[in-house]
């Protein structure tokens, strides 16, 4: 092996090392800090909804509302985000012009330029004040169904999980719409063809070709766009209301997700084991979106196509 070629492998190799190794320490020392705060915990931490970490000595910090708050916030996004994206990345590999395809694709990718704390103003601002005439409505007319009943804040403020959820959806749209892209453009060219030259017409190649080649690579982006919306911080804090009733399972409920939770208390960090009850909820957003993510390779690892 050439001099050349052995520094670059022992470069890549050390990187790759260094990533895996970087990630094990993060892990670690979130292990290290919490433990202690869980010791000295008065409320069960799983299944526990009540926060109070003002008195260092009786500490009673459980993460079931966080989790819930996160988990709807993140679902509601995916939700929206999935059906949008899917629709601009076949528009954009299958129906527009090459040149309109291009300029459009870098204007849904500036999207993921745009600061978080952008994203937050305009949904707290703009966005919500927007949305609040419909959210009364669902309220109104639908609030038989939990989803909609009314929820732990008013629905006035705009601070609620609907506005966040819409939001988030915004800012994840931008890595859905690219992975996505890209996978639908890898669908080999002779399939396309062949199904032409059979008379389908172009829905018919979309959905006899390009879809069944294409499914898991947009199932592993939208994977990788939750795992982006579980730890988004900095919009949902300014957005979602504070509140100190629990979670009731309405979109129209207002609360913390752990990302905001850890970023609102993040000025009071001035006693270890304070700081320990938020590293264990950092600790849960960490295994969380640590699994989405692995989830999200391992569905593009079982096809080969892909790699």
């Amino acid at each position: 092996m050439r001099p050349g070629d052995r520094i670059f492998k022992g470069l890549a190799t050390g990187s790759g090392i260094f990533i895996v190794v970087l990630i094990g320490a993060i892990g670690l020392f979130l292990i290290v800090q919490a433990i202690p705060s869980l010791r000295i915990d008065q409320a069960n931490f799983l299944t526990s909804r009540e926060w109070s970490t003002g008195d260092v000595h009786n500490l009673r910090f459980g993460i079931l509302d966080l989790l819930l708050v996160t988990i709807a916030v993140a679902l509601l996004a995916l939700v929206i985000a999935m059906p949008v994206a899917l629709g601009i990345a076949l528009f954009l590999t299958q129906y527009a012009p090459r040149r309109l395809a291009r300029i459009f694709a870098y204007v849904v990718d500036l999207l993921a330029a745009v600061p978080s704390i952008i994203f937050g103003l305009w949904g707290l601002f703009v966005l919500g004040p927007v949305l609040t005439p419909f959210a009364k409505w669902l309220s109104e007319h639908l609030g038989g169904i939990p989803l909609f009943k009314q929820g732990n804040v008013l629905i006035e403020l705009g601070g609620t999980i609907f506005t966040a959820g819409i939001v988030v959806a915004v800012m994840i749209l931008p890595i859905i719409t690219a992975v996505s892209r890209e996978v639908f453009e890898r669908t080999p060219i002779m399939h396309r063809e062949g199904a032409i030259a059979l008379g389908a017409t172009k829905w018919e190649v979309v959905r006899t070709t390009v879809w069944p080649f294409g499914k898991a690579g947009y199932v592993s982006a939208s994977m990788l766009g939750l795992g982006r919306a579980l730890g988004e911080t900095i919009a949902l804090t300014i957005i979602l209301s504070s509140t100190i009733k629990p979670f009731s399972g309405s979109l129209f409920d207002g609360g913390a997700t752990f990302a905001s939770k850890i970023a609102l208390a993040a000025s009071e960090f001035n006693d270890p084991k304070l700081v320990g009850a938020y590293i264990a909820a950092g600790l849960v957003l960490f295994a969380l979106t640590f699994i989405v993510n692995a989830i999200a390779r391992s569905i593009v690892a079982g096809h080969k196509e892909y790699e």
